[in-house]
């Protein structure tokens, strides 16, 4: 119960994974497909949610600079940065969130509420990424080819930051999947109920986040969580002893 409290539209084959070890304390035999039936049968499986507004402007004359990501497989957290914007309503207007997430690990490292898509307010979540990172590795930052993404603001905090920028080759929303995936995680999985207002929402995307972080298993990490894999990996790159 505590687990769809926590994550309300969390996937079977994960929501399995997770009540594993509660089954077996308790002396429940049941496989996953027999869950996914008793779901069924209760009508609690999660039904997906379709719906798509365009937050990418990539029709202007800034610089658009080469994918450095194509065919690229991660070895460690903080090599590759993905970001992407994504819009949110509340019963007040609509929002704009803003987020940088880690290749490797899943991880959200930043994250920033706006009322708009100016880049001052898109680079605060890179800001809040980079004060995040516990490892001085050579880093690239991947996204769309978005009005935003090419500004000379956010642009010189890439280069502030010593951090190599990275963009989609053109309209394919493919050549940035980590960072739509994530965008598509919470929005249908954690932020599913609408708040009064852009101040209620923050509190919900906070908590929403430290909870996709801490708590939910990827499948393409084995059934990990972000954070254990970031911290797992990144403390191994920083070893610097005898093995």
């Amino acid at each position: 119960m505590h687990i769809r409290m926590q994550m309300p539209r969390i996937g079977t084959r994960k929501l399995y994974y997770l009540l594993k070890g509660e089954f077996k304390n308790q002396g429940i035999k049941i496989g996953r497909d027999a869950l996914f039936d008793y779901l069924r049968s209760e009508s609690m499986l999660v039904k997906p949610k379709r719906n798509y507004t365009k937050t990418t402007n990539s029709k202007h004359w800034l610089k658009k600079h080469p994918n450095l990501m194509k065919d690229v497989k991660t070895i460690h957290p903080e090599q590759y940065f993905v970001s992407d914007i994504t819009y949110i309503k509340s019963r007040e207007r609509t929002h704009y969130l803003s987020l940088v997430t880690d290749a490797h690990s899943r991880k959200i490292m930043g994250y920033h509420l706006s009322d708009d898509m100016g880049s001052k307010n898109v680079v605060k979540a890179l800001q809040m990424a980079n004060k995040s990172r516990t490892t001085d590795n050579k880093l690239v930052h991947h996204s769309d080819r978005g009005l935003q993404y090419c500004s000379a603001v956010y642009q010189k905090e890439l280069s502030t930051y010593k951090i190599q920028p990275s963009m989609t080759d053109g309209y394919d929303c493919y050549q940035n999947a980590i960072a739509e995936r994530i965008n598509g995680i919470l929005k249908n999985e954690f932020l599913i109920h609408k708040c009064n207002n852009g101040k209620q929402l923050r509190q919900l995307i906070k908590q929403s986040i430290e909870t996709y972080n801490d708590r939910r298993p990827h499948l393409s990490l084995n059934y990990k969580t972000p954070n254990f894999v970031h911290n797992k990996k990144t403390s191994e790159v920083n070893f610097t002893g005898p093995i």
